[in-house]
């Protein structure tokens, strides 16, 4: 089994709505979740030498390896039932992929606003949050 961690803006809005997206779809518990601003995500970010303060890029950590902005949204997709279409995507260069991912990233906080703190899983989701 394939050992894929998601590591997310804890306080931004439409990254919370991601990770609830993919909790709900995720049936057989593929992936496990932190923040990107836990003790886990910052020590992650240090030791694949990623900036620790910006939080601009959903991460996927898959079997060692990092993906970021939109090779990690496709990489998750792939790994949802009924989403793998979306990998049809990868066409496109990943310049313009991640051009746009970047737009998004950029005005998350005003389009879908923040919360004051990172949310903190429900009893039943904490096994699969880091």
């Amino acid at each position: 089994m394939e050992n894929s961690v998601i590591l997310f803006d804890g306080v931004c809005n439409l990254c919370n709505g991601f990770v609830g997206f993919i909790i709900e779809r995720d049936h057989q518990k593929v992936f496990r979740f932190s923040s990107l601003q836990s003790e886990f995500g910052q020590a992650t970010l240090k030791a694949h030498h990623l900036p620790s303060d910006e939080f601009y890029s959903v991460i996927l950590l898959l079997n060692g390896q990092v993906f970021q902005k939109s090779d990690a949204v496709l990489g998750i997709a792939r790994r949802l039932p009924g989403y793998k279409w979306l990998t049809v995507f990868k066409i496109l260069p990943r310049f313009f992929r991640d051009f746009i991912y970047e737009l998004v990233a950029r005005n998350r906080y005003r389009l879908f606003g923040r919360q004051d703190s990172c949310m903190l899983p429900s009893k039943e989701l904490l096994g699969r949050f880091l």
